[in-house]
Parts: C-alpha cells; sequence; structure tokens
C-alpha cells in the first residue's frame, strides 16, 4: 500500500522569490488569469487564516494572518502519537466561494467565515461567530455560493457531514447533520486510513460529495457519498438536502483529494487514491460513482491531494512524500509526462506537497517541511514546466501543523 504515516510541515513568511482531460500533445489554451491571493490556515491553538496576494506574474507576495476566533487540532497516528504534519488528513480545510473564506477549527469543531475586502484580497474580516458543528474534528469545507450553504465534514468520535446556510450579512447559521459516518474514531483521529477526506460541491452545485478512506488490511475500501441538494421551493433561504448516497467505486480504496472534471453531459470527479495512485469517476443522477479510469504510481508514498488546470487540460497532483508534481489524465487518470522535480534549487529542501491549487498558468502547492526544513508553497508554471517561486513560510510564524491551499479568482 502506497499510503505512510508520513506527514508535512508548514509555516509562512515574508515571501522569497527566485527566478487541468487531455494527454501529451494537447493543444496549449494560452495565459490564463492569474490568481489575487492564496489562503491556508494555520490550524494552531489560536487558529488564524494565512493570506498571500498573487502578483501579476503569478508569483506570491507578502503575506498576513487573521485570527478564526477557534482551535486547531492534530491527528494522531495507530500509536496515539500526534502528527503534526498533514494534520487534519484532508484537503480543502480552507475554501473560498465568492468573496468569502471558510475555515474549519478542528480543535473547536467550529467553522468560521470572513470576508475579503475587494480592495485588498489579504484584509480579512470575521463575519459572525464560528459556527459550532454537529461533530467532532472538522477537517474539510466546502460552500455553493448557488445555495447559500456551507457544508463541513468531521472525523473524530462523531463523524459525518453538516451543512448550513450563510449570508454576508449574519454569518453561518445554524449547522445541520445530514449524515453520519460510522468510523469508530478517537478524539482527535487516529489515520490516515479510516477518516474523511475531503468534502465539496459538484460543478453545478447541486450534489455533495465527500470522500471517505477505507482500512485496506480489513478489506474496508472506504466509499464516496453523494448528497443532492437544492434550494427551497416556497423561496425560503433555507437549502434542501436529499437522501444520502454511498458508493466504493471498483478498484479504489484511500479515496482522498478530489476535483470535478468539467463535462457537459456527466458528472465526472478526478480523485486521488493513496493506495495506488488516482482515478476518474462517473457519478449517475443517483450519486452513484462507478471507476472509468485508474491510474497507477508504483513509487509514490501518499498520493493524496489533486487540482485540474485548465490550461494544462490535466490534473496535478501531489505527494507528501516525494517532492514532484506529477500530471494524470482526466480519462485514464495515467501519468501522461514526466513529473516536475523539485528536488533541486530554491524547493530543493521540501521533502513534499500536499494540498494545492491551480490558478492560470500556476500551481500553488503548500510544502510540508519535516521540522528543520522551512515550510514554503512551492509556485511552478505547469505550462512551462518549471519552478517559479519557493515562497518560504516562517517568518509569519506558522508552523506544521498548517492545512489547505485555496485560491481567490
Amino acid at each position: 500500500m502506497l499510503f505512510t504515516n508520513t506527514h508535512t510541515v508548514f509555516a509562512f513568511a515574508a515571501l522569497n522569490s527566485i527566478a487541468s482531460a487531455l494527454p501529451s500533445g494537447r493543444p496549449h489554451y494560452g495565459a490564463g488569469k492569474t490568481g489575487k491571493a492564496v489562503y491556508a490556515i494555520t490550524n494552531s491553538a489560536n487558529n488564524a487564516v494565512v493570506a498571500i496576494p498573487i502578483m501579476a506574474d503569478g508569483t506570491l507576495g507578502n503575506g498576513t494572518l487573521t485570527a478564526t476566533m477557534g482551535e486547531g487540532a492534530v491527528s494522531v497516528n495507530a500509536m496515539g502519537e500526534s502528527v503534526p504534519t498533514d494534520a487534519l488528513i484532508s484537503q480543502s480545510a480552507v475554501t473560498v466561494a465568492g468573496h468569502h473564506i471558510f475555515a474549519v477549527n478542528a480543535g473547536s469543531n467550529t467553522v468560521s467565515m470572513l470576508a475579503i475586502s475587494p480592495k485588498n484580497p489579504t484584509q480579512l474580516t470575521m463575519v459572525g461567530e464560528p459556527a459550532a458543528i454537529d461533530g467532532t474534528f472538522p477537517n474539510t469545507v466546502t460552500a455553493s455560493i448557488k445555495n447559500s450553504m456551507v457544508c463541513v465534514a468531521t472525523s473524530g468520535s462523531n463523524a459525518g457531514v453538516s451543512c448550513g446556510s450563510f449570508n454576508k450579512k449574519d454569518g453561518i447559521g445554524a449547522m445541520k447533520k445530514i449524515s453520519n459516518f460510522d468510523l469508530n474514531q478517537s478524539d482527535p483521529p487516529a489515520g490516515p486510513a479510516n477518516t474523511v477526506s475531503h468534502t465539496f460541491f459538484s460543478a453545478d452545485e447541486s450534489m455533495l460529495f465527500t470522500t471517505v478512506k477505507g482500512v485496506p488490511m480489513t478489506n474496508n475500501t472506504g466509499f464516496l457519498s453523494a448528497v443532492k441538494v437544492n434550494m427551497a421551493a416556497n423561496g425560503d433561504c433555507e437549502p434542501m438536502v436529499g437522501k444520502e448516497t454511498r458508493s466504493s467505486p471498483e478498484g479504489t480504496t484511500l479515496l482522498f483529494g478530489s476535483a470535478n472534471i468539467q463535462s457537459a453531459n456527466s458528472t465526472m470527479i478526478f480523485s486521488t487514491d493513496a493506495a495506488f495512485g488516482a482515478a476518474v469517476l462517473s457519478v449517475d443522477n443517483t450519486g452513484k460513482a462507478q471507476t472509468v479510469g485508474r491510474g497507477e504510481v508504483p513509487d509514490a508514498v501518499a498520493l493524496c491531494w489533486a487540482t485540474i488546470s485548465s490550461e494544462t487540460g490535466s490534473a496535478w497532483t501531489a505527494d507528501v512524500g516525494v517532492n514532484r508534481l506529477l500530471e494524470m489524465s482526466l480519462t485514464t487518470a495515467e501519468v501522461v509526462n514526466d513529473p516536475i522535480d523539485l528536488t533541486q534549487g530554491a524547493s530543493a529542501m521540501n521533502p513534499g506537497l500536499i494540498d494545492l491549487r491551480a490558478a492560470g498558468n500556476f500551481v500553488y502547492a503548500l510544502a510540508p517541511g519535516n521540522g528543520t526544513s522551512q515550510p514554503a508553497i512551492s509556485v511552478v508554471d505547469v505550462v512551462q514546466r518549471k519552478l517559479v517561486q519557493n515562497a518560504e513560510l516562517g517568518a509569519l510564524g506558522v508552523r506544521n501543523s498548517a492545512m489547505g491551499m485555496a485560491v481567490l479568482m
């Protein structure tokens, strides 16, 4: 099995500049729109959102910290030892919806909403109070502007998904449990197997997906949870939630980070699977998923995070134990090009990468650090296939428990 207990480390600083369905041979789409800022969370005792502006050339500027009024937390390994690197064992501990940010507080079982200033994307303001979640150890969050809805998955002793409405004046309303996951977990959870990975809306925001890792040694294959959502027919602001459907797509075991594949006629998902590599899933109208593509990466350690670049028409995946980016097909999930090796130059000390996002020609990937090397964000031009910046994060005081990656476009 590829998935190990290896984890990651992050931290933020004054940033140091240095000089996403087609296989190889695909056309180049031209210079894409550059993002405005990237965001992560410190996931420390006093949790905070880290905000860093994206310059016109795609590189990163100087960052800020804004408190979430909540607490972070750290998962444990099978021995019960704290594992601060990849502390939440998840993708999307922070997400952007419009001009608002949503961040999990795993230690206080809440989720925070912050407004982004239209004049300065690193100037954030809390909206309302952190909302209490019906669950323990929230580790992944998603939000839908279409449904005015935020959903958070929890992975502790009370695991599942809770959702609530939000508005720009009052923040997040009461969170309601829409599904329960019987994981028999602890607080904090022991992982990485048998934990919740990633919750996210479908491309049209009509369905909520959540990936849950299995336990291969006990033939527990894990599953994809799917729930239909829509606004109430009577015009009420509260979204309606349908019945949950669970499926274990053939050949998958440890589904982790995912991204929606743009498709006019069907619902398609690209998802990493730490047991072997990645898979392309097709989801029918009931929410049941089946595997339509499966790519193996034999030399991976923990290939867990994924994003899709519209500029390359391919998926890009990150591995906490290998310092590189892998480009993979959106039809077969196979590796379609040589890896972008980040073991040389300014990024040489990064042991591997975790959560990542694509914006324009670039992928922004959180590099873990290992307790001795400084955490960083690797800024990679995936069209030119080269590192353009290793933005070191230590000067802001952020440490190896940090999580998440989101981009404001």
